[in-house]
């Protein structure tokens, strides 16, 4: 590389990456063909458009990757293409759930989605969000003691409410999300409010690859669209994929038409064939390994954790997530500060509101920890006890 200054960046960058132990959630460790592909030639390309369909030319092997990666998304989540339509243009998670509203809910309808502190992420209707300044938001909460969803409660909140939409799968939220019921409720709901159906959106950005793997529940029976993003549990390239049904309704026209021409322009190539790559990645017999290993590393860390006293919340993970309380009352140290100890040790997490948390989203009451990036390095259960170990001295210690 001519440029030493990025040169010797970048490698110190790979040095830190190698020399800690990465607990970040939503971060994962891409392979070799991933990282080709992000720094291949296809990065010259200006493709705006979709495939047969560019307002530029020399666009014809261009297709033919955006077309694969379309093809190996829908073989992935085993869904059939005279179902559901795909669109794998989006550049990362958040603008995706943006182009999704912004083309299925009039502007100043209603959105709603899990609150922060319970679990949800900006983008499921967050007052300091664009989604929530452009719609109107109704936000649920976890019940207080068993800190998961009440769905009977859920249930009232939508007859009351009546959203345009309803946002289910979430970005700090360890149990499986039972997205029948959310789809029996919404039914319900219909019925009693004389046909009046909220669409459901599932975000399932960190569990994609939980499901890919066999360990997580599908959503794609019971919604009319989905997005995730493909860095986290995928292991894939900071990209996104949105997919939605295909019916009378014309979702797939409308969301194209809101992708491009509506809210961006050329569509980055390198990426969408990383994804393919990444896609394909997940469909070997390996990768299923990989997702039980992760199920089964986060599950015995928030074990190991509650056993020296920490108060890890909803009582544990169906997931690679675990949400912990550091704070519990003020007897602990704040998330800010546990997250600060941490990485002092070569630890990285990252600081996390936790339900009902009456502290800044700045130095909140809690961490959240994930398991995909280490079990990707080779980490099995024993590694996860010593983690917990090394973690319950760290934070002891302040």
């Amino acid at each position: 590389m001519r440029d030493k200054q990025i040169e010797k960046l970048i490698k110190e960058e790979e040095k830190r990456q190698k020399s800690v132990i990465n607990l970040i959630a939503s971060e994962n460790y891409v392979s070799d063909d991933v990282l080709k592909a992000l720094g291949s030639k296809l990065t010259n390309k200006y493709a705006e458009g979709y495939p047969g369909k560019r307002y530029y030319g020399g666009n014809e092997i261009i297709d033919k990757v955006e077309n694969l990666c379309i093809d190996r998304a829908l073989k992935l989540f085993k869904l059939k293409k005279e179902d559901w339509h795909v669109n794998v243009q989006l550049l990362s998670g958040s603008p995706a759930n943006f182009a999704l509203y912004s083309a299925l809910v009039p502007i100043g309808g209603k959105i709603m989605g899990m609150k922060l502190t319970s679990g949800g992420h900006l983008t499921h209707g967050h007052p300091l969000s664009m989604t929530g300044k452009l719609w109107k938001s109704v936000q649920f909460e976890l019940d207080p003691k068993t800190e998961v969803i009440d769905y009977e409660k859920l249930k009232e909140m939508i007859l009351e409410e009546k959203p345009d939409i309803i946002v289910c799968g979430f970005t700090a939220y360890p149990r499986i999300v039972d997205f029948k019921k959310f789809r029996e409720i919404i039914d319900s709901c219909a019925i009693i409010n004389g046909g009046v159906k909220s669409l459901l959106h599932a975000d399932i950005s960190h569990f994609a690859g939980l499901i890919a793997g066999g360990v997580y529940p599908s959503p794609f029976a019971y919604v009319d669209s989905v997005m995730t993003t493909t860095h986290k549990s995928l292991r894939g390239p900071r990209q996104a994929i949105l997919f939605v049904k295909k019916d009378e309704r014309g979702f797939d026209k409308k969301l194209d038409k809101m992708v491009i021409p509506g809210l961006f322009g050329g569509p980055h190539e390198n990426n969408i064939a990383a994804v393919a790559i990444a896609l394909q990645e997940a469909m070997k017999p390996e990768f299923k390994k990989y997702a039980k290993q992760v199920v089964k590393n986060a599950k015995v860390l928030a074990k190991e954790l509650q056993k020296f006293g920490w108060h890890i919340i909803s009582g544990g993970t169906d997931s690679h997530l675990i949400l912990m309380d550091t704070w519990m009352e003020g007897k602990g140290i704040s998330g800010k500060e546990a997250s600060t100890s941490l990485e002092n040790a070569g630890i990285i997490v990252n600081m996390n509101t936790i339900p009902g948390d009456t502290r800044g989203v700045m130095d909140p009451s809690g961490i959240r920890l994930g398991t995909c990036a280490e079990t990707t390095r080779g980490k099995k259960e024993k590694d996860m006890i010593n983690i917990a170990k090394k973690m319950d001295k760290i934070l002891r210690s302040k």
